[in-house]
Protein backbone atom coordinates (compact mmCIF):
# COMPACT_ATOMS: atom_id res chain seq x y z
CA UNK A 1 0.00 0.00 0.00
CA UNK A 2 1.62 3.72 -0.77
CA UNK A 3 0.64 6.65 0.98
CA UNK A 4 1.64 10.48 0.31
CA UNK A 5 4.13 12.06 2.31
CA UNK A 6 6.16 8.69 3.05
CA UNK A 7 6.46 4.68 2.30
CA UNK A 8 4.15 3.00 3.99
CA UNK A 9 5.16 -0.73 4.38
CA UNK A 10 3.65 -3.75 6.35
CA UNK A 11 5.11 -6.33 8.01
CA UNK A 12 3.39 -9.06 10.48
CA UNK A 13 4.21 -9.17 13.92
CA UNK A 14 3.77 -12.12 15.61
CA UNK A 15 3.91 -10.86 19.02
CA UNK A 16 2.99 -13.37 21.34
CA UNK A 17 1.76 -12.36 24.70
CA UNK A 18 4.51 -15.25 26.99
CA UNK A 19 7.19 -14.46 24.07
CA UNK A 20 7.25 -10.51 24.21
CA UNK A 21 9.69 -8.88 26.92
CA UNK A 22 8.48 -6.86 29.32
CA UNK A 23 6.78 -3.04 29.78
CA UNK A 24 9.69 -0.78 30.57
CA UNK A 25 7.80 1.48 33.68
CA UNK A 26 6.88 4.87 32.90
CA UNK A 27 4.78 7.71 33.77
CA UNK A 28 3.78 10.32 32.00
CA UNK A 29 5.75 11.53 28.78
CA UNK A 30 9.05 12.89 28.43
CA UNK A 31 9.44 16.16 25.60
CA UNK A 32 10.63 14.86 22.38
CA UNK A 33 12.95 18.06 21.48
CA UNK A 34 13.22 21.07 22.76
CA UNK A 35 11.96 23.13 19.06
CA UNK A 36 8.48 21.20 19.43
CA UNK A 37 8.10 21.13 23.58
CA UNK A 38 10.02 24.25 24.20
CA UNK A 39 11.48 22.30 27.49
CA UNK A 40 15.14 21.09 27.52
CA UNK A 41 15.21 17.24 27.68
CA UNK A 42 16.24 15.17 31.19
CA UNK A 43 18.50 11.79 30.57
CA UNK A 44 16.22 8.90 32.33
CA UNK A 45 19.50 7.34 34.67
CA UNK A 46 17.06 5.64 36.57
CA UNK A 47 16.99 1.78 35.57
CA UNK A 48 14.31 0.06 35.05
CA UNK A 49 13.06 -4.21 36.05
CA UNK A 50 12.34 -5.33 32.46
CA UNK A 51 10.71 -8.89 33.51
CA UNK A 52 7.25 -9.94 32.72
CA UNK A 53 6.45 -10.09 36.56
CA UNK A 54 7.57 -6.60 36.84
CA UNK A 55 5.39 -5.42 34.15
CA UNK A 56 2.33 -7.16 35.44
CA UNK A 57 3.06 -5.47 38.85
CA UNK A 58 2.29 -2.14 37.00
CA UNK A 59 -0.35 -2.61 34.81
CA UNK A 60 -2.73 -4.33 38.01
CA UNK A 61 -1.42 -1.36 39.74
CA UNK A 62 -3.50 0.65 37.50
CA UNK A 63 -7.53 1.30 38.42
CA UNK A 64 -9.19 1.99 35.14
CA UNK A 65 -12.70 2.59 36.73
CA UNK A 66 -12.97 5.95 36.41
CA UNK A 67 -11.28 6.56 32.98
CA UNK A 68 -8.50 8.35 34.11
CA UNK A 69 -6.76 10.74 30.96
CA UNK A 70 -3.35 8.97 31.86
CA UNK A 71 0.48 10.22 31.39
CA UNK A 72 -0.01 13.33 28.64
CA UNK A 73 2.25 14.13 26.17
CA UNK A 74 3.63 18.05 26.44
CA UNK A 75 2.00 20.98 25.15
CA UNK A 76 3.21 21.35 21.45
CA UNK A 77 4.82 24.68 20.34
CA UNK A 78 4.60 23.86 16.82
CA UNK A 79 3.85 21.83 14.06
CA UNK A 80 6.77 21.02 11.65
CA UNK A 81 9.05 18.68 10.17
CA UNK A 82 12.47 17.70 10.83
CA UNK A 83 14.90 19.91 8.63
CA UNK A 84 15.81 17.57 6.06
CA UNK A 85 19.38 17.16 5.14
CA UNK A 86 20.42 17.01 1.95
CA UNK A 87 23.20 14.27 1.34
CA UNK A 88 25.65 13.01 -1.81
CA UNK A 89 23.39 9.32 -2.18
CA UNK A 90 26.21 7.64 -3.93
CA UNK A 91 28.02 7.90 -0.76
CA UNK A 92 25.94 7.18 1.41
CA UNK A 93 24.01 4.14 0.12
CA UNK A 94 20.61 3.01 1.76
CA UNK A 95 20.52 -0.35 3.36
CA UNK A 96 19.90 -3.70 1.29
CA UNK A 97 16.22 -5.24 1.73
CA UNK A 98 16.97 -8.76 1.24
CA UNK A 99 13.60 -10.19 -0.20
CA UNK A 100 12.83 -12.40 3.22
CA UNK A 101 13.72 -9.29 5.25
CA UNK A 102 11.23 -6.80 6.86
CA UNK A 103 11.52 -3.72 5.65
CA UNK A 104 10.68 -1.57 8.84
CA UNK A 105 13.52 1.30 9.11
CA UNK A 106 12.31 2.66 12.52
CA UNK A 107 15.38 3.89 14.18
CA UNK A 108 15.97 7.13 12.33
CA UNK A 109 13.89 8.75 14.75
CA UNK A 110 11.50 11.26 12.77
CA UNK A 111 7.73 11.33 12.91
CA UNK A 112 5.77 8.34 11.61
CA UNK A 113 2.44 7.51 11.58
CA UNK A 114 1.65 4.05 12.86
CA UNK A 115 -1.20 1.99 12.31
CA UNK A 116 -1.57 -1.96 13.96
CA UNK A 117 -4.35 -4.27 13.84
CA UNK A 118 -5.30 -7.15 15.94
CA UNK A 119 -5.81 -10.31 14.62
CA UNK A 120 -8.89 -11.11 12.35
CA UNK A 121 -9.64 -7.33 12.99
CA UNK A 122 -11.13 -9.08 16.32
CA UNK A 123 -13.12 -6.55 18.68
CA UNK A 124 -10.49 -8.35 21.80
CA UNK A 125 -10.46 -4.70 23.57
CA UNK A 126 -14.13 -4.35 23.81
CA UNK A 127 -14.81 -2.76 26.90
CA UNK A 128 -13.41 0.70 28.57
CA UNK A 129 -11.39 -1.20 30.89
CA UNK A 130 -9.44 -2.87 27.86
CA UNK A 131 -8.91 0.25 26.16
CA UNK A 132 -7.86 1.74 29.33
CA UNK A 133 -5.34 -0.43 29.52
CA UNK A 134 -4.19 -0.01 25.93
CA UNK A 135 -4.02 3.24 25.90
CA UNK A 136 -1.98 3.56 29.16
CA UNK A 137 0.46 1.04 27.51
CA UNK A 138 0.86 3.12 24.71
CA UNK A 139 1.70 6.83 26.70
CA UNK A 140 3.44 5.20 29.33
CA UNK A 141 5.85 3.02 26.80
CA UNK A 142 5.97 6.55 24.66
CA UNK A 143 7.02 8.57 27.28
CA UNK A 144 9.59 5.81 28.31
CA UNK A 145 11.37 5.35 24.94
CA UNK A 146 11.66 8.97 23.95
CA UNK A 147 8.94 9.20 21.38
CA UNK A 148 6.85 12.32 21.58
CA UNK A 149 3.12 11.41 20.53
CA UNK A 150 1.11 14.21 19.09
CA UNK A 151 -1.73 12.60 17.88
CA UNK A 152 -3.28 8.65 19.30
CA UNK A 153 -6.80 6.81 18.64
CA UNK A 154 -7.12 3.63 20.90
CA UNK A 155 -10.42 1.16 19.34
CA UNK A 156 -11.66 -2.00 20.26
CA UNK A 157 -9.82 -3.75 16.98
CA UNK A 158 -6.87 -0.87 15.96
CA UNK A 159 -5.00 1.74 17.42
CA UNK A 160 -3.04 5.02 15.51
CA UNK A 161 -0.96 7.33 16.54
CA UNK A 162 1.69 9.82 15.31
CA UNK A 163 4.97 10.31 16.86
CA UNK A 164 8.08 12.13 16.97
CA UNK A 165 11.38 10.58 17.84
CA UNK A 166 14.63 12.27 19.01
CA UNK A 167 18.35 11.38 19.02
CA UNK A 168 18.03 9.46 22.24
CA UNK A 169 14.72 7.78 21.45
CA UNK A 170 14.61 3.86 21.14
CA UNK A 171 13.92 1.98 18.16
CA UNK A 172 10.05 2.66 17.18
CA UNK A 173 9.80 -1.00 16.25
CA UNK A 174 11.19 -2.12 19.47
CA UNK A 175 8.61 -0.11 21.30
CA UNK A 176 5.54 -1.70 19.15
CA UNK A 177 6.84 -4.89 19.64
CA UNK A 178 7.04 -4.42 24.05
CA UNK A 179 3.44 -2.63 23.42
CA UNK A 180 2.05 -5.73 21.24
CA UNK A 181 3.81 -8.32 24.12
CA UNK A 182 2.61 -6.65 27.09
CA UNK A 183 -0.54 -5.86 26.09
CA UNK A 184 -1.74 -9.14 24.81
CA UNK A 185 -0.43 -11.08 27.98
CA UNK A 186 -2.66 -8.16 30.76
CA UNK A 187 -5.52 -8.72 27.90
CA UNK A 188 -5.10 -12.54 27.46
CA UNK A 189 -4.89 -12.02 31.44
CA UNK A 190 -8.30 -10.39 32.22
CA UNK A 191 -10.00 -12.92 29.67
CA UNK A 192 -8.65 -15.91 31.28
CA UNK A 193 -6.69 -17.12 28.41
CA UNK A 194 -3.06 -18.28 27.76
CA UNK A 195 -1.34 -18.42 24.33
CA UNK A 196 -3.91 -16.57 22.30
CA UNK A 197 -2.52 -13.95 19.26
CA UNK A 198 -3.88 -11.04 19.80
CA UNK A 199 -2.21 -8.28 17.37
CA UNK A 200 -1.79 -9.07 13.33
CA UNK A 201 0.83 -6.55 12.34
CA UNK A 202 1.21 -3.03 12.00
CA UNK A 203 1.88 -0.25 9.49
CA UNK A 204 4.14 2.46 9.50
CA UNK A 205 4.78 6.06 7.12
CA UNK A 206 7.67 8.35 7.68
CA UNK A 207 5.97 11.79 7.53
CA UNK A 208 8.08 13.69 5.35
CA UNK A 209 5.66 16.54 3.73
CA UNK A 210 4.47 19.47 5.80
CA UNK A 211 0.68 19.29 4.12
CA UNK A 212 0.47 15.15 4.57
CA UNK A 213 1.83 15.59 8.01
CA UNK A 214 -0.87 17.89 9.54
CA UNK A 215 -3.36 16.03 7.80
CA UNK A 216 -3.03 12.81 8.54
CA UNK A 217 -2.57 14.65 12.83
CA UNK A 218 -5.98 16.15 12.02
CA UNK A 219 -7.18 12.11 10.81
CA UNK A 220 -6.00 10.30 13.95
CA UNK A 221 -7.78 12.73 16.29
CA UNK A 222 -11.04 12.80 14.36
CA UNK A 223 -11.06 8.93 13.64
CA UNK A 224 -13.62 8.22 16.03
CA UNK A 225 -15.91 10.72 14.09
CA UNK A 226 -14.95 8.96 10.97
CA UNK A 227 -16.06 5.91 12.80
CA UNK A 228 -19.04 6.93 14.04
CA UNK A 229 -18.50 6.63 17.53
CA UNK A 230 -18.97 9.95 18.09
CA UNK A 231 -20.18 13.11 17.18
CA UNK A 232 -17.63 14.86 18.49
CA UNK A 233 -14.10 14.05 18.24
CA UNK A 234 -13.44 15.40 22.08
CA UNK A 235 -16.41 13.25 23.44
CA UNK A 236 -14.31 9.91 22.58
CA UNK A 237 -12.33 9.34 25.54
CA UNK A 238 -9.17 6.95 24.26
CA UNK A 239 -7.98 9.83 21.42
CA UNK A 240 -6.08 12.93 21.58
CA UNK A 241 -8.48 15.38 20.91
CA UNK A 242 -9.71 16.99 23.81
CA UNK A 243 -6.09 16.67 25.32
CA UNK A 244 -5.01 18.56 21.91
CA UNK A 245 -7.53 20.99 22.09
CA UNK A 246 -6.70 21.93 25.51
CA UNK A 247 -2.59 22.10 25.50
CA UNK A 248 -2.70 23.77 21.70
CA UNK A 249 -2.97 27.27 20.43
CA UNK A 250 -6.58 28.07 19.20
CA UNK A 251 -4.46 29.14 16.24
CA UNK A 252 -2.87 25.89 16.44
CA UNK A 253 -6.25 23.96 16.62
CA UNK A 254 -7.87 25.74 13.78
CA UNK A 255 -5.36 24.96 11.44
CA UNK A 256 -4.68 21.30 12.12
CA UNK A 257 -8.55 21.52 12.53
CA UNK A 258 -8.87 22.89 8.99
CA UNK A 259 -6.76 20.21 6.48
CA UNK A 260 -9.28 17.60 4.90
CA UNK A 261 -8.61 14.01 6.18
CA UNK A 262 -10.99 12.63 2.88
CA UNK A 263 -8.44 12.15 0.50
CA UNK A 264 -6.00 10.81 3.42
CA UNK A 265 -4.95 7.34 1.96
CA UNK A 266 -5.38 4.79 5.52
CA UNK A 267 -6.29 1.43 5.22
CA UNK A 268 -8.67 1.73 7.82
CA UNK A 269 -11.47 -0.50 7.38
CA UNK A 270 -12.13 -1.64 10.78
Amino acid sequence: MSQSGGETRRTPDASRGPETPGIREAFGLRCFSTAFCGLPNEPNEDAFDFSPQFASSIVHDMNPKPPSPGPEPAPPNNFRLPTVIRVDLKSHLPPKDWPHAPVHRLADNAVYFVTAATLHKRHLFGTAEKRDLLERLLLSLAKESGWQLEAWAVFANHYHFVARGNADSLNLGEVLHDLHGVSARELNRLDGVSDRKVWFNFRDTKLTIQHSYLARLNYVHQNAVNHKLVAVANEYPWCSAAWFERVASPAQVKTIYGFKIDRVKVEDDF
